[in-house]
C-alpha cells in the first residue's frame, strides 16, 4: 500500500471516529439480525449512537416504517430496556407491536399538540442511557435541529428514530441514515388461509460514510428475513404499483 493511500485510509478512519463511529476491536462484530443491509454501514455495524429518519409520506410508507421500527426495536429492547415514542397524531395501535415480539407496556407513549413540543420531548429523552430507543413523528427536521439530537445520542448512546411525514421540506440534517420502507405483498404457505408475515422493500437513501442500496425483507415472525431474487421481486412491484397508477 503505497503512502497516499494510507493517508486516505486514516482520514477516512478520522472522519469517522469525529462522527462517533467507532471501530469495532477485535471481537465479534455486534450485528443486530439486519443481514446484508448493516454491511451498507461503516465498519459493517448498524449504528446505534445515531439518528435514523424515515420518510413517511403515504400512510402505506409510515405503516410500514412502523412495522420494521418494531423488529428493530424487539432487538434493541431485548435486555429489557424500555423505549419513548412520541408524536402530535400517533397512528400506531400499541398492541400491534406484540407482532414484533415487543411488549407495549414498555414503550412509553407521549402523545402531545404541537411539533416542537415533540422535539423537546425526543431531546429530553435521547439523554436518558436508561433507554433502548426514542421514535417521534415530526413533520420535518432541520439542520440545528438533528444536531442537537446528535449530539444528544452520541453522549447517550440511545438509538433515535425519526418518522418524517413531510417531504417536500428541508431535508439537510445530520441524520446518520435515511430510511424509505414500502409495504409489498406477502406470501402466504400454500393451501392455507390468511395473509403471510409482513415484508417490505427497504430502501436506504442516505448513510453518512456507507453505501446505500435496496433489499427486500421480511419479519420472519422472531426475526428479520431477507429474501431472495431481490430485484426481481422490486421490480414485479414497481410494474404493479405503475399499472395501478
Amino acid at each position: 500500500m503505497n503512502a497516499k493511500q494510507e493517508l486516505v485510509n486514516k482520514l477516512q478512519k478520522d472522519i469517522l471516529l469525529w462522527q462517533g463511529l467507532k471501530p469495532q476491536g477485535t471481537g465479534t462484530v455486534e450485528a443486530i439480525g439486519l443481514g446484508e443491509i448493516e454491511k451498507a454501514f461503516p465498519n459493517g455495524v448498524f449504528p446505534k449512537k445515531a439518528i435514523h429518519e424515515f420518510i413517511t409520506v403515504l400512510p402505506e410508507h409510515l405503516a410500514a416504517s412502523n412495522g420494521f421500527i418494531g423488529g428493530v426495536l424487539s432487538i434493541l429492547m431485548k435486555e429489557g430496556a424500555a423505549c419513548v415514542w412520541v408524536s402530535t397524531s400517533r397512528k400506531l395501535f400499541p398492541a400491534s407491536l406484540r407482532l414484533f415480539n415487543v411488549d407495549p407496556e414498555r414503550i412509553i407513549f407521549i402523545d402531545v399538540t404541537r411539533e416542537k413540543d415533540v422535539l423537546w420531548v425526543m431531546e429530553e429523552a435521547l439523554k436518558c442511557d436508561g433507554l433502548a430507543a426514542v421514535v417521534a413523528e415530526l413533520n420535518d427536521l432541520s439542520l440545528i435541529e438533528s444536531r442537537r439530537l446528535q449530539l444528544a445520542v452520541e453522549e447517550s448512546g440511545v438509538t433515535g428514530f425519526v418518522l418524517r411525514k413531510d417531504a417536500r421540506k428541508s431535508i439537510a440534517n445530520v441524520a446518520t441514515a435515511r430510511w424509505k420502507i414500502t409495504p409489498v405483498p406477502s406470501i402466504t404457505e400454500e393451501e392455507m388461509p390468511g395473509v403471510g408475515y409482513p415484508r417490505w422493500k427497504v430502501e436506504l437513501i442516505k448513510v453518512r460514510n456507507g453505501n446505500p442500496g435496496n433489499w427486500l425483507l421480511e419479519w420472519g415472525g422472531n426475526r428479520f428475513v431477507e429474501i431472495a431474487g431481490v430485484q426481481h421481486e422490486i421490480a414485479w412491484h414497481y410494474k404493479q404499483e405503475r399499472q395501478i397508477g
